[in-house]
């Protein structure tokens, strides 16, 4: 687990209303974001035939060139 630093923008009736984080700990988080997302996409996948890597280096050449 990340340590999340943050600071709280709050009202007058001292509720909270927003948060502010430092930019490397929103990177952190973009970054877990992205790898969950990934992971996702591949247990969806899991099935499904895979490619060598020369076929999937024809699939890449064609997609260039469209």
């Amino acid at each position: 687990m990340i340590n999340i630093k943050r600071q709280y923008i709050v009202t007058d009736n001292d509720r909270k209303i927003g948060v502010v984080l430092d930019i490397e700990t929103f990177e952190k988080i973009e970054e877990l974001l992205e790898d969950c997302g990934l992971a996702f996409s591949m247990e969806e996948v899991g099935e499904e035939e895979s490619l060598s890597l020369s076929e999937a280096q024809k699939c890449y050449a064609q997609m260039k060139k469209r």
